[in-house]
């Protein structure tokens, strides 16, 4: 990461835009510092992504429960104070929650 200056963010202040899932919707709150984005993402209980991602991700969960799904058919179950992290194209995954999550993600 270069020329990022140091700042805050009050997540609260930040424009939400809502993403519908297979089941439930998402709600993010980005920031873009140059090429870097940085998410707070909210999922609502029942959440089911509707596509594969092949974008790298540090993600964070800071509220609830994530399962993240590899293509290959592995599942992770996240809670809060866990992580993961994988690069572009790295493997397929996709998220669901059955209780919803709070996430903070960087890629």
């Amino acid at each position: 990461m270069h020329d990022i200056p140091f700042g805050t963010t009050d997540w609260s202040l930040v424009e939400e835009t809502v993403h519908a899932g297979e089941r439930g919707v998402a709600r993010w709150r980005t920031r873009h510092f140059g090429a870097v984005r940085v998410r707070q993402v909210e999922y609502t209980a029942g959440y089911l992504a509707d596509h594969w991602c092949r974008k790298g991700h540090i993600l964070l969960v800071l509220r609830g429960q994530l399962d993240t799904e590899l293509e290959d058919g592995r599942v992770f179950t996240l809670t809060p104070g866990m992580s993961y992290q994988v690069g572009d194209e790295a493997e397929a995954h996709r998220s669901s929650t059955p209780c919803g999550a709070l996430l903070f993600i960087v890629d």
